[in-house]
């Protein structure tokens, strides 16, 4: 069963053909977020420390409107810019997890990025129901 998730009210306004996420059976896939103002749809070309909050920002605005959150990411992409960025965007990204719930990550430094932002994450996230411990 594939689902495909795109959030109401012109929130995170998708400026090319894709879906925010994609539920695929226990999986879902959350489209690559960049500094996007989620109403605008402008992306930011401010300092590094702003742009990864908005990141994460409106990853957890997929999240949410998916009806999960970052307690269930089980592994995250990240491109940037300028691999310079890295402790900036590391200490950033870690604070919206759980220290004992950190999923599997890649980062990848890159060129360039849609809409000239500096930092872009997706992620993989597990939907179906744990096990009771």
């Amino acid at each position: 069963m594939l689902e495909f998730i795109t959030l109401p009210d012109h929130q995170l306004p998708p400026p090319a053909p894709y879906s925010h996420a994609v539920r695929a059976g226990d999986f879902l896939f959350v489209t690559g977020q960049l500094a996007e103002d989620p109403v605008s749809g402008d992306i930011s070309r401010g300092p590094i420390e702003d742009q990864t909050r908005r990141v994460m920002e409106n990853l957890k605005l997929v999240l949410t409107h998916a009806q999960t959150g970052f307690d269930r990411v089980v592994s995250a992409r990240i491109f940037l810019t300028d691999m310079r960025d890295y402790p900036i965007v590391n200490e950033i990204y870690a604070s919206y997890f759980k220290s004992d719930r950190l999923p599997c990550r890649t980062t990848v430094g890159v060129l360039g990025l849609a809409g000239q932002g500096s930092v872009e994450i997706d992620l993989i996230v597990y939907c179906a129901d744990e096990p009771d411990a």
